[in-house]
């Protein structure tokens, strides 16, 4: 990035304020109409995103607990496409607890399918690239399926085809804590043991996660990497015959929690011809690396009675008594690392293009799980992103890539290679 884009951009997140809180306003960037245009040129596709449930925590949501990519904000932010994740947490490792997460990846996939029956006008269910070009073509916003945490497969890699048949595309093997196919790179805590999981379990995937690599590639799925160990990620990484995705995920080297990704597997991503998506994620985003930040960190968590180690600063606040014990964890925490700002989401984004190339680079929010920062709260303020990028000096080719077709080029080349 350049220094004095980044201090414009700085100094513009700073300033603004508006109807929808710390947004940017149209007349701070320097050219409104050309952003606009950049924006309607590109097919804008976030990679990541929760499905919300009746239980969703309101503390990930919009304000009044709507989406924050519900169908009003995805068309207020002239988004065009999402990656809709099915996606539990961890829980026992047994056959009742895997039953039980397959009971809440069904309950997610039925309330998407019901979010899209009853939007048909807005929203449409898109299987390929075909689908997605069309949808576009007559102004319908794409919804394509993702699946995270291979709990939810029951121990059977042959659940895959049911959830592609379903839709699925991408497909992502962690979460919090190891599961049977795979190591993730955030061991699990176990508050009644008050102890932590071994740092690998299978040393990278297992033969079922190897099996549901290989059967992902023949179903012409994409293979998501984000949550997973390094060892794992390496791993699949060198086992998809197609190019696989970060759906969420963002550069350690810039902001040291472990499921950031080490330059090693931004480089390995890049070979293999995949894509990295940088997410709206302050936790993810910000630099903590400095002794003050990191001494504020532990003793707001041990004033909360959480662990002092810590994969990433949030990590355990669910375990919290209620949720006003939450709500105070979650408020003095943001106030000693920062929400996180568009500025921060640019600096991820050009160290990967200053690294790998513009080819390899994406946006994927996590928005519904925690995700939303000053100048990108929620889909509504996707335009943002992309005046930012032009102030910082990307081209409308850069930013078209960063926006959707990285993704869709990976997307294309694991349907060619399905068997």
């Amino acid at each position: 990035m350049k220094l004095a884009a980044l201090v414009i951009i700085s100094a513009v997140v700073s300033a603004c304020s508006g109807p929808y809180g710390n947004h940017l306003q149209g007349e701070a960037l320097s050219n409104t109409k050309q952003a606009r245009l950049v924006h309607d040129s590109s097919l804008v596709l976030d990679a990541h995103a929760d499905i919300v449930l009746p239980t969703t925590s309101h503390t990930y949501l919009a304000a009044g607990g709507e989406s924050k990519v519900s169908p009003a904000k995805l068309k207020a932010g002239g988004v065009g496409a999402v990656v809709m994740s099915i996606a539990v947490g961890p829980g026992p490792r047994t056959s009742q607890g895997d039953a039980d997460a397959r009971i809440i990846a069904d309950e997610k996939l039925a309330a998407i399918q019901k979010l899209i029956a009853e939007n048909s006008n807005e929203l449409v269910l898109s299987k390929s690239v075909t689908e997605l070009e069309l949808a576009r073509e007559r102004g319908l916003i794409s919804i394509i399926l993702g699946l995270q945490n291979a709990r939810i497969l029951q121990g059977d890699v042959t659940a895959l085809d049911q959830f592609y048949a379903s839709g699925v595309r991408v497909f992502g093997l962690n979460h919090l804590g190891h599961n049977d196919f795979s190591d993730s790179s955030r061991p699990f805590f176990n508050s009644q043991t008050a102890s932590y999981e071994p740092a690998q379990e299978h040393g990278g995937l297992s033969d079922l996660g190897i099996a549901a690599i290989q059967r992902i590639n023949d179903l012409g799925g994409i293979v998501d990497i984000s949550q997973m160990s390094a060892a794992a990620s390496l791993q699949a990484i060198s086992l998809s015959i197609a190019p696989i995705i970060a759906s969420h995920s963002n550069i350690r080297a810039i902001t040291n929690v472990s499921r950031n990704l080490s330059d090693l597997e931004i480089d390995k991503i890049a070979d293999a011809g995949g894509v990295i998506n940088v997410a709206a994620f302050g936790a993810y985003l910000v630099d903590l690396s400095d002794p003050i930040t990191l001494a504020a960190i532990i003793q707001v968590r041990v004033q909360h009675g959480l662990p002092e180690a810590y994969s990433y600063p949030y990590e355990l606040y669910w375990e919290l008594s209620d949720a006003k014990a939450k709500r105070a964890f979650l408020t003095e925490m943001r106030s000693v690392i920062g929400p996180g700002s568009i500025v921060d989401m640019l600096v991820h984004i050009d160290y990967i293009v200053d690294r790998v190339g513009i080819d390899h680079v994406g946006v994927g929010n996590d928005f519904n799980h925690g995700s939303g920062v000053q100048g990108f709260a929620d889909a509504a303020d996707s335009k943002n992103l992309t005046a930012a990028l032009i102030e910082d000096g990307y081209s409308t080719a850069d930013i078209q890539k960063i926006w959707g077709a990285n993704f869709l080029r990976v997307m294309k080349k694991a349907e060619q290679l399905a068997k």
